[in-house]
């Protein structure tokens, strides 16, 4: 079977709901307004590339490629990273809705992750290895055998750390968000 090969091109306000974007290599492509939702990228290939505005939730991943993606105002609730092929993996974030993503063992070191709402992401057993978490809502996020070293989490909310459980060497915190690493003590800080 032939896989597609798309370069340069503008996809904008398509339906992927039921026809799924086909398989295949895409450089350089900007996907615009898009609707994925409930539906599948496998085996896609996405180098250089952007998503605006778009609805990505509940997608299926597997085998997809990342390299150099940007996501900007998309809604991507559910995602399994986890399960995208890690070979090159790069991309970054801004004003989008990940609750619910699963960036389990997942390699993100120096991802940038900007004005995103994050509630209940599972960052177990990940590299945010000097990421930066920008303006984020962290609300439920799990951090478990977590590398946060030098990771910038100054700006970032509602998130807990267990310092023993988790690498956090050199990172950069607020003053409210280090009080936050004492959460499991259940210490009154007045």
């Amino acid at each position: 079977m032939k896989k597609t090969i798309k370069q340069d091109a503008l996809f904008e306000k398509q339906d992927y709901t039921l026809e799924f974007l086909a398989s295949g290599e895409y450089d350089n492509c900007v996907f615009k307004g898009c609707d994925f939702s409930n539906g599948e990228l496998r085996d896609c290939v996405f180098i250089d590339c952007e998503f605006m505005d778009c609805n990505l939730s509940m997608v299926k991943l597997s085998g997809t490629s990342f390299r150099d993606v940007h996501f900007a105002d998309c809604k991507m609730l559910g995602l399994q990273f986890d399960s995208c092929n890690q070979f090159g993996l790069s991309f970054g974030f801004v004003n989008c809705q990940l609750s619910f993503a699963s960036f389990y063992t997942t390699k993100l070191k120096k991802t940038r992750f900007s004005q995103c709402v994050m509630h209940e992401v599972d960052f177990s057993e990940a590299d945010l290895s000097q990421a930066v978490l920008e303006d984020c809502d962290l609300k439920g996020a799990v951090f478990s055998r977590t590398n946060l070293e030098a990771s910038d989490l100054r700006t970032a909310v509602g998130y807990s750390l267990d310092p023993e459980e988790n690498r956090i060497k050199g990172a950069r915190l607020s003053a409210e968000g280090a009080l936050h690493l004492l959460d499991k003590y259940k210490l009154r800080i007045d």
